[in-house]
């Protein structure tokens, strides 16, 4: 079966890493060169946008999904005139778009922290009115790791976050005094099946996932339904087929929804070596029609991006029961390069092995 991606970063390497043995053959659309991608499958370089090249990336395909969410929406359509393709673009749509999102999540009934949209600095003034501050403020569109953000913590803060932020689609979100912050991936087949891998914790630096922690400590079992319960009503309502990644506040007992994202998640890399079936491969399951796989833990495990650098490979691999990732990015300030995974027994084992890599990074 012939899979295409549009995007050809880490997480399409990760796609094909997992396909191939499943014997799927993979081609990408990505503009930028060198890419991840390059070497794990065919690279149609052009621009999400230029037609011609769309038409000619999407001719023997069997089904297409993404890596990454900012394709144009007339891309996703067009490529669904001519074949499969998994996530849709109404989906695609949906998570683009913050204030889509929050207002999916209303209908849905599962809570989020107070929103508002904001059009105009009268409108951010207006916004803050309904939602007060502490807040936050979010383009709709194209933010991700921290990008496109400003905290407006006082009346002094307004300004500076409209200089930074104003002119585009915005929304305002009362900023919501969390304990953690937790994510729920699961999968959806054609045929409507679903399965869930475990809550997980989530630890971030400067706006970038850090760490995360599976499963998360302390999450009872009606935790877990109600987590599954807002994923599964997000799927049937888009008639969703793939990976999709909830993030979640946790503030006292309650989970409140903060973005989803309509892809296999970096929260999720610890599936790699501590899940039954990675959340690349049901993925790939999902979009291509196959069943879809068990999602139990192999015990505990944990995942530590790389940043900016990575330490020396033979130095991480001589740490027991670290697994290292590398994307063969070339290395800068802010960039995710790679992770490690670890899996143990018990979750002080997990961190400990994760606590040696992170010292290697230190200078």
């Amino acid at each position: 079966m012939n899979v295409g991606v549009l995007g050809g970063g880490q997480l399409g390497r990760m796609l094909a890493l997992a396909g191939v043995p499943l014997g799927l053959r993979f081609r990408f659309l990505e503009p930028q060169q060198p890419s991840p991608v390059d070497g794990v499958g065919e690279v149609v370089r052009a621009e999400y946008d230029d037609v011609e090249a769309v038409r000619r990336f999407a001719k023997g395909l069997d089904v297409v999904t993404y890596e990454f969410e900012n394709v144009p929406d007339s891309t996703a359509r067009l490529l669904e005139e001519l074949l499969r393709v998994h996530p849709s673009a109404a989906a695609l749509r949906t998570a683009q778009d913050r204030l889509a999102e929050k207002q999916t999540f209303q209908s849905l009934g599962i809570p989020t922290p107070t929103f508002h949209p904001v059009d105009s600095r009268d409108g951010l003034m207006e916004a803050i009115g309904s939602v007060g501050l502490p807040a936050v403020l979010k383009t709709r569109r194209f933010g991700y790791d921290g990008k496109g953000q400003a905290v407006i913590d006082g009346p002094n803060a307004v300004e500076g976050a409209w200089k930074a932020l104003g002119g585009t689609p915005l929304l305002l979100e009362r900023f919501v005094p969390f304990s953690r912050e937790l994510s729920i991936l699961g999968a959806r087949g054609r045929d409507g099946a679903i399965v869930f891998y475990p809550l997980v914790e989530n630890e971030h630096r400067n706006g970038i996932l850090h760490r995360t922690h599976a499963p998360a400590p302390l999450v009872s079992r009606a935790l877990q339904d109600r987590a599954e319960g807002y994923l599964r009503s997000l799927m049937e309502k888009m008639n969703y087929v793939g990976v999709l990644a909830l993030e979640l506040f946790q503030h006292g007992d309650e989970l409140l929804a903060n973005e989803m994202a309509p892809r296999v998640h970096n929260s999720g890399h610890w599936t790699q070596d501590g899940a039954l079936t990675s959340q690349f491969e049901n993925h790939l399951r999902a979009v291509c029609g196959f069943a879809l796989g068990a999602c139990e833990p192999r015990g505990y495990a944990g995942m530590l991006n790389l940043v900016g650098r990575v330490p020396p490979a033979e130095r991480v691999l001589a740490i027991p029961g670290a697994r290292l990732h590398l994307y063969g990015k070339e290395a800068r300030a802010g960039r995710k390069l790679g992770h490690v995974n670890a899996v143990g027994a018990d979750p002080s084992s997990v961190r400990a092995t994760l606590d040696r890599v992170e010292a290697l990074l230190q200078p």
